[in-house]
């Protein structure tokens, strides 16, 4: 998440979530569907300019569009061509006019131009850098990159001519990686920053007591939070098996977990969509504690296969991540599973999950949106379901879903989903996300202004926030 915070001052996106969750133009000044939803005109704003003076145009961005789906020349892409393949062609009918035809019916296409803010438009000259693409940053965004020094800051400062008049209000950010959660709070207190952004309950609890005492200002949100989890990989033992998956959903005391690891401060997650979201259920059906019922499913478990029940559970070596498995583990000691512990590096413990290497992990992901974006990392036939699960009940609500245009319509699809993922366990579900951000007293706007069409400002903050609104009091 803190490369797309970064990347949000330099890039944007042509649509935005607005504070109902719907997604409304920004770059675009309009995205019109058919009467079929399978053809979406994209009117881009006239005078939008990338940072080295070259105009917004339609060619760009179909660009920018192909580049993504690896159909561009100068860009080879490895996750992009998995979750655009609804795609189908995409045309420039007119200097600032793109026609868009989809594979299906496909009404949630507005969000896949934000996609949680992965996919701000650059410019042309940086599109074909191959070079130095990735450091020589040039976006249409409220500020442009000034000096970064990796694992040291990154700073930006006030594009000059930016389209939106009177925006933005700061002369400058420095950006800087601060890895340990205290030494955050600390450059809080002490002012070497002005502002913090974190998941860490530990540095959420920190930051409460702080604001309580009036030394910091704070705003927080569980609303469109993403959901941390355990991703079990269900294509091999011994989750492959259901007595397995449902075995270790029992033995673990969620509630006990939540309070003495996170404090209580997130909401225990029902599923992957939060309060608030398409598909969000106060009660999906999820197994509730119970140790005997563990127990005895690991002996039928052990019964059926010939094996013992155990695995391994992959984390970052965060003392955080470190001290939840260990809680974890000795919970499901009790009923008779053995886990061992193994921490990996981040980049390590990724690749692992992409090559199916893997018993079960500590994940997140699925940040509060419309469901369809996650239609790729559910269906059976997608490289990147990391959980490897093949369900055709799945697959069929993901397809209904993807097509069905009635809003009303759309919440049952999901919450039919939901429920899907309670009764087979393919991951267990912890918590939802409190994101907060700490910030001296005199920083003000952290949500930004209202959108370009007056609609509020989204709410959530998993996929960070514009700063193009926030001012210093003077």
């Amino acid at each position: 998440m803190s490369g797309i915070q970064v990347a949000r001052s330099m890039y944007e996106t042509l649509t935005a979530p607005n504070s109902e969750g719907e997604y409304v133009p920004l770059l675009a000044e309009s995205v019109t569907p058919n009467e079929t939803y399978d053809e979406w005109t994209i009117v881009l704003r006239e005078g939008v300019k990338f940072h080295d003076g070259s105009d917004l145009t339609a060619e760009v961005v179909k660009n920018n569009i192909d580049a993504g789906r690896g159909l561009y020349p100068a860009r080879r892409p490895l996750l992009g061509p998995l979750v655009t393949n609804n795609w189908d062609e995409v045309t420039v009918s007119g200097p600032l006019t793109l026609v868009v035809t989809t594979k299906t019916p496909w009404p949630a296409f507005p969000a896949h131009l934000y996609a949680s803010g992965r996919v701000g438009i650059m410019a042309q000259a940086q599109l074909d850098d191959e070079e130095h693409c990735a450091d020589h940053m040039i976006g249409t965004g409220p500020f442009m990159l000034e000096d970064w020094v990796p694992n040291d800051h990154l700073t930006v400062v006030k594009n000059p001519d930016y389209w939106r008049e009177g925006l933005p209000y700061l002369d400058r950010i420095e950006f800087r990686p601060i890895l340990e959660a205290t030494q955050r709070v600390n450059a809080l207190q002490s002012g070497e920053i002005q502002a913090t952004h974190t998941m860490n309950n530990l540095q959420v609890a920190q930051l409460q007591d702080l604001a309580a005492q009036g030394d910091i200002g704070i705003y927080q949100t569980d609303e469109f939070a993403d959901t941390v989890y355990t991703l079990l990989n269900t294509s091999q033992p011994p989750f492959d098996n259901i007595l397995a998956r449902r075995a270790l959903a029992t033995a673990t005391d969620s509630e006990t977990l939540n309070e003495v690891r996170e404090m209580s401060i997130p909401k225990r997650a029902t599923g992957p969509f939060p309060p608030g979201s398409i598909g969000y259920l106060d009660d999906t059906g999820l197994p509730e504690f119970d140790l005997a019922e563990a127990k005895r499913l690991v002996e039928q478990y052990e019964a059926e296969s010939g094996e013992p029940l155990e695995l391994t559970l992959l984390s970052t070596p965060e003392p955080a991540n470190i001290e939840s498995g260990q809680m974890v583990a000795e919970m499901a000691a009790a009923a008779g599973i053995e886990v061992r512990l193994q921490q990996i590096e981040e980049a390590q413990l990724i690749n692992q999950v992409l090559g199916g290497d893997y018993n079960a992990v500590f994940w997140r992901g699925h940040s509060g949106g419309d469901p369809d974006l996650q239609y790729s990392w559910w269906r059976a036939d997608s490289p990147v379901n990391f959980g490897r699960f093949a369900d055709v009940e799945i697959d069929r609500l993901l397809d209904e879903g993807r097509v069905e245009s009635d809003p009303a319509l759309r919440e049952e699809i999901y919450a039919d989903l939901n429920r899907r993922f309670a009764e087979e366990l393919y991951n267990l579900w912890g918590f939802w996300s409190m994101w907060t951000i700490g910030t001296s007293t005199d920083v003000h706007g952290v949500l930004g202004p209202d959108l370009p069409d007056g609609s509020a400002p989204f709410p959530g903050l998993a996929d960070g926030h514009p700063v193009t609104g926030l001012w210093i009091e003077q």
